[in-house]
C-alpha cells in the first residue's frame, strides 16, 4: 500500500518526497519554542518571580535621603523696647542649608506583610502552572494536527492503491477486446472509473497539503515549507479510566484554580489585617545649617541622629476595612465556585472522551477486519473479471467497498487517537 502512495505522490507532487521529514517529537519541540503564547506566559512567570519578594510584600526598612541648599535675599526691619536695638536691612542675603538620612521599619501590622509575602510566592506558582497549561494545549494541538495528516495521507494510499487495481481493469478490459470479447462500454467505463479515481487523489492531496499548512502555523513556521510525515497510528490500548480521574487534580488548569483560591484567602488577611494597629521603628540624622547676613540670628546650626517608635490604630473610617473584608470573603467562595466548576467538566469530559475512546476501539478491530475482507474481495472480484466471470459492475462496488473500508479504517484509528491524546491531556499525561 506504501508503494501505490508513494507512487502516486511522485505523478501528483514530485517536490514532496525532497521535502524534510518531520516527526511528532520535532513537532512538539518546534511548537514550544516559537508558540507566541508560551513566551507571554515565561514572561508572565519572570515577572511573578521579580515581584515576589519581601521587599514587594513590604517587610524591609525603607530608607531615605533628603537634602536643600537654598539662598536668598530678605529685606528686614526689626523693633525691640530699646530702640537703641532696632535694625533694619536692605536685600540681606539669607543661605540655608539642610540634610537628612531617615530609616523606618515596619515592626506589625497584623501579619499583613507575612500574608503578602505568601500571596506573591503563590501568584508565581500560578504562573508556572499557566506555563505548563499552555505547553500542554500546544503539545496537544500539535499531536493532533501531526495524526490528522497522518490520517489523511492514509487514505490517500488506500485511493493509490484502488487507483493500480483500476489501471489492471483497464489493461484486462483492452486485451479482452482485442481478443474480441469485450465492447467499448467496457472500455469507456474503465477510463472513466481510472480517471475519477485519479481526480479522487488529487482532491485528497489538496486535503494533506492544507492540513499540513495548519500544522505548520501552528509550529509558527512559513506556511509554504516543504515536509513529509511518515508515521502510523498506534493507539494506547491500556488507558484506565479511574487513573485518568485520580490524575485530574494534577492537571495544570485545576492547579491553578486551587492556586487562586489561596490567592484570595491571603488577600482576605491582609485586608483583616488593616484593622489591627500598626507599630513602626524609625532613625536618621538630621542636618541643619542657616547663615543670614542680617537680622537677630546670623548662625543658625544643628545637626544630630534620632529614633522612635511610632503606632497607628485604626478607630473608625466608615467601616471601609470590615467591608473589604467581606469582598474578599465572597471572593474566596467564587474562587472555590470555579475550581469546583472546572473540576466538574472536566471530569463530565474525561468520561465522556472515555466512552469514545471505549468505543472507538471496539469499532476498530472490526474495521480491521473490513479493511482486509474488503481488500481480498477487491482481489478476488479483479481475478474472476478477468476470467470474464464478474462484470465491471462488479469490479467497481468492490472498489468502492475497498475505499469506503479504508476510510472508515483511518477515521476510527484517528477518533480512538484523539480520545486517547485528550485523556491524556486531562491527566496531564501527554507524551511525545
Amino acid at each position: 500500500m506504501k508503494q501505490f502512495f508513494l507512487y502516486s505522490c511522485m505523478v501528483l507532487c514530485p517536490g514532496l518526497l525532497q521535502a524534510q521529514t518531520l516527526t511528532l517529537h520535532d513537532a512538539v519541540a518546534i511548537a514550544l519554542q516559537n508558540s507566541l503564547g508560551i513566551q507571554i506566559a515565561k514572561n508572565n512567570v519572570t515577572a511573578a518571580g521579580i515581584y515576589n519578594s519581601y521587599g514587594i510584600a513590604g517587610g524591609l526598612p525603607l530608607v531615605t535621603a533628603s537634602g536643600l541648599d537654598q539662598e536668598q535675599s530678605t529685606s528686614i526691619k526689626q523693633e525691640y523696647a530699646n530702640p537703641a536695638n532696632n535694625k533694619s536691612s536692605s536685600n540681606a542675603s539669607s543661605n540655608s542649608l539642610s540634610a537628612s538620612l531617615n530609616a523606618s521599619m515596619l515592626l506589625y501590622n497584623g501579619n499583613r506583610v507575612q500574608n503578602a509575602r505568601k500571596r506573591l510566592g503563590t501568584i508565581e506558582a500560578q504562573n508556572q502552572q499557566v506555563l505548563s497549561s499552555r505547553g500542554l494545549m500546544v503539545a496537544y494541538n500539535v499531536m493532533l494536527r501531526y495524526y490528522d495528516i497522518i490520517r489523511q495521507q492514509s487514505y490517500a494510499g488506500t485511493l493509490a492503491t484502488s487507483i493500480t487495481v483500476s489501471r489492471q481493469k483497464l489493461d484486462i478490459v483492452k486485451a479482452q477486446q482485442s481478443a474480441g470479447v469485450a465492447n467499448n462500454a467496457d472500455l469507456f467505463q474503465a477510463q472513466v472509473d481510472l480517471n475519477t479515481q485519479i481526480q479522487n487523489l488529487q482532491a485528497q492531496q489538496l486535503v494533506i497539503d492544507q492540513a499540513k499548512t495548519d500544522l505548520l502555523t501552528l509550529l509558527t513556521l512559513k506556511p509554504d515549507s516543504s515536509v513529509t510525515i511518515q508515521d502510523t497510528i498506534l493507539v494506547d490500548k491500556n488507558m484506565e479510566l479511574g487513573t485518568v480521574l485520580n490524575a485530574i487534580a494534577s492537571n495544570p488548569d485545576i492547579t491553578a484554580a486551587d492556586e487562586q483560591v489561596a490567592i484570595n484567602e491571603y488577600l482576605e488577611k491582609e485586608t483583616a489585617a488593616q484593622r489591627y494597629p500598626s507599630l513602626s521603628a524609625n532613625a536618621g540624622y538630621n542636618f541643619s545649617h542657616t547663615k543670614n547676613a542680617a537680622g537677630f540670628s546670623l548662625l543658625n546650626q544643628s545637626y544630630g541622629p534620632f529614633a522612635g517608635v511610632g503606632v497607628s490604630i485604626p478607630i473608625f473610617n466608615g467601616s471601609i476595612y470590615r467591608k473589604q473584608q467581606q469582598v474578599a470573603d465572597i471572593n474566596i467562595k467564587n474562587a472555590r465556585l470555579q475550581k469546583d466548576t472546572l473540576t466538574l467538566n472536566y471530569t463530565s469530559n474525561t468520561i465522556k472522551n472515555w466512552q469514545a475512546y471505549n468505543n472507538n476501539l471496539q469499532q476498530l478491530e472490526t474495521a480491521k477486519d473490513n479493511y482486509d475482507l474488503s481488500g481480498k474481495l477487491l482481489a478476488l472480484v479483479l481475478q474472476r473479471f478477468q476470467l470474464k466471470q464478474a462484470t465491471i459492475v462488479d469490479v467497481k462496488n468492490a472498489q468502492e467497498s475497498f475505499e469506503n473500508a479504508g476510510y472508515l479504517l483511518v477515521n476510527v484509528s484517528f477518533s480512538a487517537k484523539a480520545a486517547e491524546l485528550r485523556l491524556k491531556w486531562y491527566a496531564h499525561n501527554l507524551q511525545y
